[in-house]
């Protein structure tokens, strides 16, 4: 089958089996690797990309289900302002990482402010319910998106009094 997606941008057209999954497409067809093959069944959130502007776990997208839809990875997205803001976040905020996680932590923050730019303890919390992550301690992670939130503001509306 044909399908037409948008993938970091960029117009995409593919030939595919419908059964494949967006992680297989991203990492055997367009050697994307940064959304991690790990459980294939969507527990960890490793293999999570935005789709259509939400965090998905790409492990579990069949291949006829992207049609005509709009996908962000880590690759494309660590190209925008907006990753800067998050990582710059996350670096003032303490909040230390493990790398192997970033991409579903990452994706999952710019998730959450692109629909809540001001986020509470409890959104965040709520957001990353489907990242499992055993690297970073949650009030770490709150303190590292609250002082992300707070760099997108101050890069988008000069400083705040």
């Amino acid at each position: 089958m044909m399908i037409n997606f948008i993938l970091n941008g960029q117009d995409e057209m593919i030939e595919t089996s419908a059964e494949h999954r967006l992680i297989d497409i991203l990492k055997f067809n367009y050697h994307l690797i940064g959304a991690k093959t790990a459980c294939y069944s969507g527990i960890c959130g490793l293999c999570s990309v935005i789709f259509n502007g939400d965090i998905v776990k790409a492990c579990l997208i069949p291949a006829f289900k992207i049609q005509g839809s709009e996908i962000i990875t880590i690759e494309g997205f660590s190209q925008t302002h907006e990753y800067q803001d998050i990582v710059q976040g996350l670096m003032e905020g303490g909040t230390e990482t493990c790398n192997y996680c970033d991409t579903g932590k990452i994706l999952t923050i710019e998730a959450l402010l692109s629909k809540k730019p001001l986020p509470g303890s409890k959104d965040i919390l709520a957001a990353f319910r489907g990242i499992k992550c055993r690297c970073t301690e949650p009030e770490s992670l709150v303190q590292g998106v609250l002082a992300a939130a707070e760099t997108r503001q101050r890069r988008l509306y000069g400083r705040r009094s």
